[in-house]
């Protein structure tokens, strides 16, 4: 059979998402920067080009080249609007836009105690948003949330399950943003986005297939397989708080309890005290040591599960005291030991949370724009 050839609106197309990622990729090109950076003709490229701005998703910079030969003008994105992205934690609400270079713009943080309930938490979520909105010239057309809780993949809503540390409820992110964002609202838990991080930016670039643990006031994990975080039927992968491991007198008991049994959970919650850890594996002494060996044999039995079912190649160590380098290294010792020993390797990435859901934020961005160039394409 003779192939079929693509058609000429087709054609138009694919050219000029070429021109729009070329132009997401430098900030501003001459057509012929932007035919040599894509390798598609000069005259092919100048159609395009005026397309792009006739329909105004790309502009005329005004700013022209310098030297000898022709005078080439420059050609930058048109206003394409914002993403929002916005982070709920134990602390408070982050929330800032970015555009579609990644560049963020207007962050605001509104403060939460640590179990704020839906009501505060959902009128946090709206302040900052709405703050953000009214900052930032450029509409928010997407919007990507961080949770310190469950997601349930369904419908984007947080799970409230017994015992979490951070008690906000069920709260539903996409009816909070609707007034302030005209496009979809994507929701995850904060581990998954810190593992996306991680393996797009971090310690795990190039590494398919990890185990990312946190270990902070609240204890998760996520799993990578073939370089995509699995949520699972509900979204509910991860949740290594409840697994069943060895606890400081050698008896099987939840990871959460074995900092319980420690003294290290916060009076009246099953959330960690970080700064009880802290105090408690500092310094060179015996109480010091027993700690750290007994969270070192804990977390063990949760990775040795961890193996078990995901088979990764690295295991990932991330959170508010878990990047400790005393703390990875007795872990790595520990697991090294385990029938099945893969290398341990603390997180690297700043605030990982936001940063994984800022990429996400952007690639949807860019999505949407590239989209509207041609809007009757599925």
């Amino acid at each position: 059979m003779t192939p079929t050839k693509p058609s000429l609106d087709l054609l138009r197309a694919l050219t000029d998402e070429n021109v729009l990622r070329a132009l997401m990729d430098r900030r501003r090109l001459t057509r012929a920067e932007i035919a040599a950076h894509t390798g598609i003709s000069k005259p092919t490229i100048y159609e395009a080009v005026g397309r792009l701005e006739e329909s105004g998703l790309v502009v005329d910079t005004g700013e022209r080249t310098t030297g000898r030969g022709r005078v080439g003008s420059y050609y930058a994105l048109a206003g394409h609007g914002r993403a929002l992205v916005a982070s709920i934690t134990p602390h408070g609400v982050v929330a800032e836009a970015v555009d579609a270079y990644g560049t963020g713009h207007g962050r605001h943080t509104v403060p939460l105690d640590p179990a704020p309930g839906p009501d505060v938490a959902a009128s946090a979520l709206a302040r900052a948003a709405g703050a953000v909105a009214a900052a930032d010239a450029g509409a928010l057309r997407v919007a990507v949330v961080s949770a310190a809780d469950p997601v349930d993949r369904a419908t984007g809503r947080l799970v409230h399950l017994p015992d979490a540390p951070f008690l906000v409820g069920e709260l539903d992110p996409s009816e909070i943003l609707a007034p302030q964002v005209t496009g979809p609202v994507l929701v995850d838990n904060d581990v998954n986005w810190a593992a996306r991080a991680e393996h797009r930016c971090g310690v795990a670039q190039g590494v398919d297939d990890f185990f990312y643990l946190h270990l902070g006031e609240g204890l998760g994990g996520a799993v990578v397989s073939d370089g995509v975080v699995r949520r699972g039927h509900r979204g509910l992968v991860g949740e290594t708080a409840h697994l069943t491991t060895v606890g400081p007198d050698g008896r099987a008991m939840p990871l959460t309890e074995v900092f319980a049994a420690l003294g290290l959970r916060r009076p009246a919650s099953t959330a960690i005290d970080t700064g009880a850890v802290r105090e408690a594996l500092s310094g060179d002494g015996a109480r010091a040591r027993r700690t750290l060996d007994a969270l070192a044999c804990a977390v063990g039995g949760v990775l040795a599960a961890a193996v078990s079912l995901a088979d990764p190649r690295l295991i990932v160590v991330g959170g508010g005291w878990g990047v400790r380098p005393d703390v990875v290294t007795a872990i790595d010792e520990h697991f090294t030991r385990s029938p099945r020993p893969v290398p341990v390797v603390a997180a690297t990435v700043d605030e990982p949370e936001l940063a994984g859901a800022r990429v996400r934020a952007v690639e949807e961005l860019r999505s949407l724009i590239i989209r509207s160039a041609h809007p009757e394409r599925p």
